[in-house]
């Protein structure tokens, strides 16, 4: 009677999962749908405690310890979650998505010796739960040390394309061995699969550049779902196998979706090595002949805002960087007080994960009808007076419409520079992540407005008041 009760609950955690996932497909409703996803797993670890029964009719056992992991595991993260900055989100998600391999990697660790004798069917899932986990460990830790600025020089191997794909043949060939038994030392082959996988997850994200990152730890997200779906296959839990089939499923859409939006195929960010390395920030031409940028002034900038009809802001990663999403909300505010339609152009890719800038402006409070998405924004560019641009650079660069040379050459962009004016807020001329100057700066339609964002719109926000 027990197990028909735990499948119950069962249900009810998965369907609460299923509804916390489409709300997360909205500005509006993704903080609900996140408590309700965290009900339903909370649901299916209390049920799992209470309710699960091992063959002799006993329960699961060691529950000191296991509320003691409980609890170390809630404090920090409630701490961790409560202190990271918006800037620092990007990299609190590559944690989660290696903490969540790991997991698995362990799981694969611990249940190899009982499954080598046991059903191949098995005995191929715990290697796969390995293996997977583990490269999804390894590769987070990568991204994250890439995001959170530990990792700041390229490390490109000599032909690093042709050495993964060998790490790779090597782990299918392992695995293989492993599985038709033809290595009499099992255990110690298991710790050098365990080895390889760790090494080939490291290989796999160090030399993607940070353009790409976005798109890499989506595809880490759905491999950690992957993974953690062949852990519940492992245990035969249900809620397990369904959880991480939901996370590998929207993981790997939402890595085909901003593909799409990049317009380059899944096999060229992973193999292309996009964004390792570029062009330098100089300001010349390819005839080695001198560009020049035209500066503004808060007040003039202010004035021109202040006085225009429709304005289009276009956040960027370093907008997070500066924290000034909440000033930039009052600006923005005070703008339209006096009569101004603002709208925010959010692009696919813009910052360093999915969805990096709606979550950034829904922590400042900004309406989510005011967050406009690339294809709805781009045809209104031509019919707005003014376009500020806070840190973003890569995803408004025209090279990606323009020049054929550019290693962003086909990528859908913002196209502000249709709009009337344009204003940048940079700090200084230095280029965007994927290491490519932008001809944008040196636009004629557009100014500079040199500083930390934050500052620079306080100061907006002074010249409006003494207007």
């Amino acid at each position: 009677m027990t197990g028909y009760y735990l499948e119950i609950t069962y249900v009810i955690a998965v369907v609460l999962f299923m509804m916390g996932l489409k709300k997360l497909g909205h500005p509006e409703t993704a903080r609900k749908g996140n408590m309700q996803a965290g009900i339903g797993m909370g649901i299916a670890i209390v049920a799992t405690l209470l309710l699960y029964k091992n063959g002799d009719g006993s329960g699961i056992g060691n529950y000191e310890w296991i509320a003691g992991g409980i609890l170390i595991g809630c404090i920090i993260g409630l701490l961790t979650a409560k202190k990271v900055a918006m800037t620092a989100m990007p990299q609190m998600v590559s944690l989660f998505n290696g903490m969540g391999g790991a997991c698995s990697a362990f799981i694969g660790l611990i249940e190899f010796g009982p499954a080598m004798n046991g059903e191949v069917l098995t005995y191929t899932t715990v290697l796969a739960c390995l293996v997977v986990g583990t490269l999804t460990f390894s590769g987070s830790m990568i991204a994250f040390a890439k995001l959170n600025g530990n990792l700041n020089k390229d490390i490109r191997l000599p032909y690093y394309n042709i050495l993964n794909t060998l790490i790779m043949i090597t782990l299918v060939g392992l695995t293989a061995c492993l599985l038709m038994h033809q290595i009499t030392d099992a255990r110690m082959w298991i710790y050098i699969l365990f080895g390889l996988s760790l090494v080939y997850g490291i290989l796999f994200v160090i030399p993607i550049g940070g353009a790409d990152m976005p798109v890499v730890i989506s595809l880490l997200n759905s491999l950690s779902g992957i993974a953690a779906a062949l852990a519940g296959f492992i245990y035969g839990n249900n809620v397990m196998i369904i959880g991480g089939i939901l996370v590998g499923a929207s993981g790997t859409i939402l890595t085909i979706a901003m593909c799409e939006g990049m317009n380059r195929p899944l096999s060229n960010v992973i193999f292309g090595a996009f964004g390792a390395g570029g062009a330098s920030g100089g300001a010349t031409g390819a005839d080695g002949a001198s560009k020049t940028v035209k500066e503004a002034s808060a007040s003039d900038v202010a004035v021109m805002m202040n006085y225009s009809q429709s304005v289009v802001m276009v956040p960027g990663y370093g907008l997070a960087v500066a924290q000034a999403q909440h000033i930039m909300a009052e600006f923005q505010q005070m703008l339209e007080t006096n009569g101004v339609e603002v709208k925010y152009a959010i692009h696919p890719v813009a910052g360093r994960m999915p969805g990096h800038m709606n979550v950034l402006l829904a922590e400042a409070n900004v309406e989510y009808d005011k967050l406009v998405e690339m294809d709805d924004i781009n045809p209104k560019f031509p019919t707005t007076d003014v376009v500020l641009i806070v840190g973003a650079n890569d995803v408004v660069n025209p090279a990606a419409n323009t020049d054929p040379q550019s290693p962003i050459y086909g990528m859908p962009i913002l196209e502000v520079e249709q709009a009337s004016k344009i204003i940048i807020v940079k700090r200084s001329m230095n280029t965007g992540y994927a290491g490519i100057e932008n001809e944008l700066f040196f636009n004629d339609k557009t100014s500079m407005l040199f500083g930390d964002a934050k500052k620079v719109i306080t100061d907006l926000v002074g010249e409006l008041k003494n207007m």
